[in-house]
């Protein structure tokens, strides 16, 4: 009877939002490596985003009339990503915690749960932290499950990026142990003979939406739409159906009845990862990466491109100024070089990205990425130019004055054609390495061929075949501007010979 009450006001509910039409939208950011089951891509349709929290955002977007816009971004830049405004809420499997709370505002929250401890099934059984003591134990960085472990100074703590390079570093034996959210645990390691959960719940841990400080009005909408979703059941019915409703949820909520809703989702998902595939069905699912492959690449080689574009006319500009200008300018030419390539590049992006806009700066992730990486190795292409100048003998520019010309076409007629010959290898070697340096543009959003590695690979446990399937995708791509770069240089050694 109550479950049909619930059914009834949900209805109802939807029937008075969804009675105008919904051009409202709410973007919302999260990581899609964040792993099952929070949101992940679809083992057999890997263009298909799912998880407990992508269902969470599409009925709450119904709830409130809008429609949903995924925006991905590293886990990490989820926060940085907020303030920039590029999106209105993050959810990701953020705990809600009182240092956090003074740089966001929460959500209420729309799951509860607690710390597990994983070990492998020959292990014995760590009951509690303090059997954990003078083990390496791995958890996710900046993760609630790290600061318990931290709090035990006894435990050595090594955190990872990803949970799943935890319970890979636990199988490889570099681990003892691995502290993560119960959800995790539930998905990677239960039904993994390798590995068992062990102990009693440690902690409670939140989940909340992230919202600007300033956005009160959206969060108050949200809180009431999740108020919605509890009253009219349908929370309980997503987790129920990805497996997730458990003790603290039912205290949380007040809802102790019996459900009949089926795990489905769960089962979805656990069915697959157990499922034995033959080496033709690994091959057909690796034909179905192909189109997100093929968007990857070509964002790779758009971002790279364009970077080195950059980088070559600015480096050309730079070396110009530094061997023939002034000293002040001569001076700043040697700074910005030195800057340059005495900072990592990852900084200079973040840089760009995140604290650019508090100046009133605010460029695109496209922009942002091909402006940080052509910036940096314009650097190195200056240094590269320098090399190609210094090695034309002195006598040649004294012979181009004698002659007549000016300074501006003695380096033109001259001196440029020569060192350009000298320094091409290099430069075609810093292309190759930028290309593999575009891979650090994941952080500020964009989606390449290094970041559809690290989801695909989540996805399915399967580091070794996607890994040399995107390695080979990198090594088609560096390829033909390696052949470009030597037919040009033999053409200018015959012009020249």
């Amino acid at each position: 009877m109550a479950i049909k009450l619930k059914r009834i006001i949900y209805i109802l509910v939807l029937l008075i939002t969804t009675s105008s039409l919904n051009a409202e939208k709410l973007k919302w950011a999260a990581d899609a490596e964040g792993n099952a089951p929070y949101i992940f891509q679809d083992p057999l349709t890997p263009d298909h985003l799912m998880g407990f929290e992508v269902d969470f955002i599409d009925a709450l977007s119904k709830l409130m009339n809008v429609t949903p816009e995924f925006i991905q971004n590293q886990w990490d830049g989820l926060i940085p990503g907020l303030y920039r405004g590029d999106y209105d809420i993050a959810v990701n499997g953020l705990e809600i915690t009182e240092d956090r709370k003074s740089a966001i505002h929460f959500s209420k929250p729309y799951y509860v749960t607690y710390e597990q401890i994983v070990t492998l099934s020959k292990n014995p059984d760590y009951k509690s932290l303090i059997d954990l003591r003078n083990k390496k134990v791995g958890a996710l960085k900046n993760s609630l499950a790290e600061r318990i472990l931290l709090s035990e100074p006894a435990i050595k703590t090594l955190t990872y990026e990803g949970e799943v390079n935890a319970f890979e570093d636990l199988k490889n034996g570099r681990l003892d142990a691995v502290l993560v959210d119960a959800p995790i645990a539930l998905y990677y390691a239960s039904w993994n003979s390798d590995m068992k959960l062990t102990g009693q719940p440690i902690g409670k841990v939140l989940y909340g939406a992230a919202f600007r400080l300033n956005d009160i009005e959206l969060l108050s909408r949200v809180n009431n739409a999740i108020d919605l979703m509890i009253e009219s059941g349908i929370l309980r019915e997503i987790l129920e159906r990805w497996n997730l409703w458990n003790p603290l949820m039912a205290e949380y909520t007040d809802d102790f009845e019996e459900s009949e809703t089926k795990h489905d989702k769960y089962d979805y998902y656990i069915q697959i990862q157990i499922k034995e595939i033959s080496l033709e069905q690994r091959l057909v699912r690796y034909l179905t990466f192909m189109p997100m492959i093929a968007r990857a690449a070509l964002m790779t080689v758009q971002i790279s491109v364009l970077s080195m574009i950059l980088a070559i006319v600015l480096g050309l500009f730079i070396v110009i100024i530094r061997l023939y200008a002034p000293v002040p300018f001569s001076s700043l030419a040697i700074a910005f070089v030195e800057f340059m390539r005495g900072t990592p590049l990852l900084i200079q992006l973040f840089f760009i990205f995140y604290a650019l806009p508090s100046i009133g700066i605010m460029l695109s992730p496209f922009l942002a990425a091909v402006l940080g990486l052509g910036l940096n190795y314009a650097a190195y292409e200056a240094e590269n130019y320098r090399a190609g100048f210094n090695s034309v003998p002195r006598g040649q520019m004294e012979a181009a004055l004698a002659l007549g010309m000016k300074r501006r076409q003695a380096l033109r007629f001259v001196i440029l054609p020569q060192a350009f010959r000298i320094v091409l290898p290099p430069v075609t070697n810093d292309f190759i390495s930028l290309l593999k340096d575009s891979s650090l543009v994941s952080v500020i959003t964009l989606v390449e061929l290094t970041k559809l590695y690290n989801q695909l690979s989540a996805t399915y446990f399967d580091y070794i075949g996607t890994g040399i399937l995107i390695a080979a995708v990198y090594l088609l791509l560096g390829l033909p501007f390696v052949k470009i770069s030597r037919t040009l240089e033999n053409r200018l050694l015959n012009r020249n010979n």
